[in-house]
């Protein structure tokens, strides 16, 4: 085909965490350790296309992650 151009896969990832602590440091580390679980549950493939809970090590939702996979041309 002529002029045909390839697509490769495209991500869209949008995090959104909002918390409240007793001192800055500690709201770093609590947002860090969120973070850090989100990432993980992306590597590991476990979001599909939309908004989903962001937790805190409680289970409380202390934000929301939005993912988009899809192909674009570059």
């Amino acid at each position: 085909m002529e002029n045909a151009q390839e697509l490769s896969p495209h991500l869209k990832c949008d995090v959104e965490l909002e918390l409240t602590g007793p001192n800055v440091g500690t709201l770093n580390k609590w947002a860090a350790d969120a973070l850090r679980a989100l990432a993980d549950r992306l590597e590991r493939g476990e979001f599909e296309d939309g908004f989903s809970d962001a937790k805190d090590n409680d289970g409380k939702k202390i934000g929301s992650i939005y993912v988009d996979y899809s192909e674009t041309n570059f």
